[in-house]
């Protein structure tokens, strides 16, 4: 069987050239190699050991003694430096049928440093040569296969050691067993982990932990407590904490709290130890479960504050969208490792507060904490939500800096990231560029192009996807029904709607019914999109008659806009969007009273609508604007640039403020124009116009975020200003970018 190819750079000294082998040779060689064990034995470095090494090449010694090569490679193998290791896998592939307990421990230490394709590649060389390989040789090779980065390259190696391990008759021995089972979990082929974990004779406790490790660390979670309550059915002895910390953490992610209670419980009757380790899974169950309280009441009930509690609590906050107390937690910490910063940052990510997000990791970094792959993905995260293009080429620069682009997390992350601040080209660019692209990467490219509405490049990229062998998921298909929403492609939604079960075997979840109701209330097609609420083969849900009521907004249809509005209030009194929606529809019909009625109803529950805002960079800092905001410290500039630009296109003849869209009661026409024109979009527009100090150069481009949909008076402001003052505008609202150039807009229209 061939050995796998592993792209290790390894220098490995070319062989001397052959010379005279008499008697006098090999006496001479002979002395060379005495004197040369001896200096070893009373070597105390590297370096003088290599010095020795050379020489015998140097002399054309080839045939290093054993003695003589153990201490070569036991200095090596005892640094963890690269070069070390590297120079003894090297020493190593040099020498002629090396014995296998010297191969042995060569693969163990390179399978635990810090490059385990390292013992691949010894690997590889070992089959090479045919260097006989033992039942101890395969558990430190599968470790290796375990750890090796990407995944994919590790796949064929798993495979051909199993291959060899039952030529050899090592696949019975539970070392290797355990070791596959690892190595298959690990590169996702967990159904194989499984297979090999029932066909075990006998299965210990690193067993168990292993398989249920692998599980979970594939996301099967279910699968994680269904194979707990095998192994209660079949290990009599107590389970260790490393299990029962899985199992609790299968509990967080999946919000089973009467699950986790249940393994609380069996921990508190077994009298079992709950350490640090088992008390941080404890917390970050009850935290994924939303039972903050309990977790509290853990985190404080310990003995000592220990940082990996700290940081489930502090994860468990931000997912409850509880910042304040997140950082409350965090400022408590007295050693704050690198996994709490990236806590704290992907916290104040999930709970809507890029701005702090990007200035916590910079304070990270200033205190000379080195972000890893994972914190880098916090900042992309952040800077995708404010939608800063400067923000992002610098995160950009940062993850390159760092070697960061290689991970294929990292590359899908920014590749949704310049697409989310208006910049297909680069995110085109990240896309094209990586060096391994999964189901992930191509969603995030088709999600990049449906925010633009373009449909038809959307549908494109979704062919050259399954020309490239890889499988749509659901996700793919929410982004394929949004494309077609988007650009008003009924046919083709239909179309890929239908595929999506047929050709693909993909379930329709309620959000792709959602989808459709949104494709077909967009293009008026209101009767079909109601028969096919009435068709769904499960009751209709906040998404679906929330998708509908958007519809009847934008087509002021009043009655099945009501209906839509009490079917999302009896499913969830408290849904802000739908009585804002409703309010909107009746100010659009000129029905005060009822929108009167509809806010009352409002204040009564507490409930308060989403003020509007906007937010542009400049100067490297992002300015957030809210309707008529008198905030900014430039509040008199903006206002009165807004003035000139308003009066310049009015004189253009090419905008006329439409106080259809004011949703406020008020009688004077003017008072109307007035609360029009101070809407976020148009002030953040007019800070752009003067934030760098001279003025926006003309044929720039002004690029604007809005928390919220655009309206129609913005939206015909914004194509106005960009035909009369030969200007672009990137706008980014709360569903998709529109792109206005020479008075048109990217949507056409459609939005």
């Amino acid at each position: 069987m061939e050995g796998p190819t592993i792209s290790t750079p390894l220098h490995v000294s070319p062989p001397p050239p052959p010379r005279p082998r008499g008697s006098q040779w090999r006496q001479q060689d002979s002395v060379f190699v005495s004197a040369a064990t001896a200096a070893a034995d009373s070597a105390t470095s590297i370096p003088h050991l290599r010095q020795l090494h050379a020489q015998l090449l140097k002399v054309g010694v080839r045939d290093i003694s054993l003695p003589l090569l153990s201490k070569l490679l036991s200095f090596s193998l005892s640094s963890a430096s690269s070069s070390s290791l590297h120079y003894a896998v090297s020493v190593f592939c040099g020498v002629a049928a090396p014995p296998i307990p010297l191969c042995n421990r060569l693969l163990r230490v390179l399978s635990r440093s810090a490059e385990p394709d390292t013992a691949l590649l010894a690997y590889a060389r070992m089959r090479e040569d045919d260097v006989p390989l033992d039942r101890f040789s395969f558990p430190p090779l599968l470790k290796a296969v375990a750890r090796v980065r990407p995944r994919p390259a590790a796949v064929g190696v798993g495979r051909d050691l199993h291959g060899l391990a039952a030529k050899l008759g090592f696949d019975s021995d539970p070392f290797v067993q355990t070791g596959l089972i690892r190595a298959y979990s690990t590169t996702g082929l967990v159904d194989d982990a499984r297979r090999m974990f029932d066909h075990m004779a006998h299965r210990d406790l690193v067993a168990w932990g292993v398989m249920l490790d692998g599980y979970y660390q594939t996301g099967c979670y279910e699968e994680v407590l269904s194979l707990f309550g095998e192994m209660q059915d079949e290990v009599a002895t107590s389970f260790d904490a490393i299990i029962l910390a899985t199992v609790l953490s299968a509990c967080g992610r999946m919000g089973d709290l009467s699950s986790g209670r249940a393994v609380h419980a069996y921990i508190a009757n077994a009298g079992l130890e709950v350490d640090d380790h088992l008390r941080a899974a404890l917390i970050g169950m009850y935290a994924g479960c939303g039972a903050m309280d309990l977790a509290r009441t853990l985190y404080d009930e310990a003995p000592s504050r220990n940082p990996v509690a700290a940081t489930a609590l502090i994860s468990g906050y931000a997912r409850a969208g509880m910042a304040p107390a997140a950082r409350a937690v965090f400022e408590t910490m007295s050693e704050r490792d690198l996994v709490a910063w990236t806590a704290m940052v992907a916290g104040y990510v999930d709970c809507g507060r890029p701005r702090e997000a990007l200035a916590l990791f910079n304070e990270m970094r200033a205190r000379g904490v080195r972000p890893d792959g994972v914190a880098v993905l916090g900042a992309i995260s952040a800077c995708a939500e404010l939608g800063a293009p400067a923000a992002a080429r610098w995160v950009h620069r940062l993850a390159d800096r760092g070697g960061f682009l290689k991970a294929t997390p990292v590359g899908n992350a920014l590749v949704a990231m310049h697409a989310k601040c208006g910049s297909l080209t680069a995110a085109r660019r990240v896309f094209d560029g990586m060096p391994h692209r999964n189901v992930i990467s191509w969603t995030a490219m088709i999600h990049g192009y449906a925010m633009y509405g373009d449909g038809a490049a959307a549908l494109r990229e979704f062919d050259r996807m399954k020309s490239a062998g890889v499988e749509p998921n659901e996700v793919t298909f929410l982004g394929l029904l949004y494309a077609c929403a988007h650009a008003g492609l009924v046919d083709d939604g239909r179309r890929v709607f239908d595929a999506m079960v047929a050709a693909h075997g993909v379930t329709a979840k309620v959000e792709h019914y959602g989808c459709m109701v949104d494709l077909l209330g967009r293009a008026k097609l209101l009767p079909e999109a109601i028969e096919l609420i009435e068709g769904m083969p499960f009751e209709p849900n906040v998404i679906v008659w929330g998708a509908l009521l958007a519809a009847c907004r934008v087509h002021g249809e009043l009655q099945l806009g009501e209906t839509a509005a009490r079917r999302i209030l009896e499913l969830d009194p408290d849904h802000d969007g739908a009585y804002v929606l409703l309010s909107n529809i009746y100010a659009g019909a000129g029905r005060w009273a009822a929108v009167a009625e509809v806010r009352k109803t409002m204040k009564a529950r507490g409930l308060v609508k989403e003020r509007g805002c906007s937010w542009t960079e400049a100067g490297g800092e992002v300015h957030e604007f809210a309707t008529a905001d008198e905030a900014h410290p430039r509040s008199g500039e903006i206002r009165a640039k807004l003035g000139e630009v308003v009066e310049r296109l009015e004189a253009a003849g090419g905008y006329v403020p439409d106080t259809r869209c004011v949703l406020l009661d008020l009688e004077e026409e003017d008072d109307r124009k007035r609360a029009v024109l101070l809407h976020s979009e148009k002030l953040a527009l007019a800070f752009a116009l003067i934030g760098d100090g001279d003025g926006r150069r003309r044929g720039g481009c002004v690029r604007i975020a809005k928390n919220l949909r655009v309206c129609e008076d913005c939206h015909a402001f914004m194509a106005a200003f960009s035909g009369v003052f030969a200007t672009e505008v990137v706008l980014r609202d709360r569903t998709r970018f529109h792109h206005f150039r020479d008075g048109r807009c990217s949507c056409n229209g459609f939005w």
